[in-house]
């Protein structure tokens, strides 16, 4: 069995996920009509490429918990992307999809279950509630990216971000020691700027 993942001062729940995942949601809708085959934020990928893979990051959790291995990722799921000739209305589509697929999963998995959750820089494993912010920090970090290619705002609620920011402050995403991870009044800013994205990038 993989080394334990280090529990956070509060829980980032099945709720705020569906919340982040409506905002995301309505947020790509209203801009549907824009050209998504720009790069999303500073990243090289196009938005559309970047919308498609946070969206493939909510549906891998679920198969993670539940797989219940707890020593590498399963080899069922893979890529549940859906490629270049998507449309941002698909992209949504599937978005809810994956949310309600997670939330299901996460939902009927018992407390006590434990399942890899990261395979690198080690094995890690965590309790069904820890998949849950898993699949939400990749959403929000590349809805922004999306949101800055796309340039329409993307503001996500700061008591969200602080839950989001405190469930996962000692996760190895943040690096090192978990240094790069601030605890300001500005939750979101602090998100942004332990994953590498610049404020000044923010969208509002």
């Amino acid at each position: 069995m993989g080394q334990m993942l280090v529990a956070g001062s509060e829980i980032f729940t099945v709720d705020d996920l569906r919340a982040l995942s409506d905002l995301v949601s309505a947020t790509w809708i209203s801009a549907a009509g824009a050209d998504w085959s720009v790069p999303a934020g500073t990243l090289e990928w196009s938005c559309l490429a970047t919308a498609d893979h946070a969206v493939d990051c909510v549906y891998a959790p679920s198969f993670f918990l539940a797989s219940r291995r707890t020593d590498n990722y399963p080899a069922a799921g893979g890529d549940l992307t859906l490629g270049a000739s998507a449309t941002p209305e698909h992209i949504v589509e599937s978005l809810g999809i994956a949310t309600r697929i997670l939330a299901a999963v996460v939902n009927e998995t018992a407390p006590d279950v434990r399942s890899i959750i990261f395979r690198r820089p080690q094995a890690l494993v965590g309790t069904p509630g820890d998949f849950v912010p898993r699949a939400a920090v990749e959403l929000i970090l590349h809805a922004h990216d999306v949101c800055v290619g796309l340039a329409v705002p993307f503001e996500p609620p700061l008591p969200m971000c602080r839950r989001l920011r405190e469930h996962t402050r000692r996760w190895p995403i943040w690096g090192a020691e978990w240094q790069s991870l601030a605890n300001t009044d500005d939750p979101w800013a602090d998100i942004l700027s332990a994953s590498g994205r610049g404020t000044s990038e923010r969208t509002s």
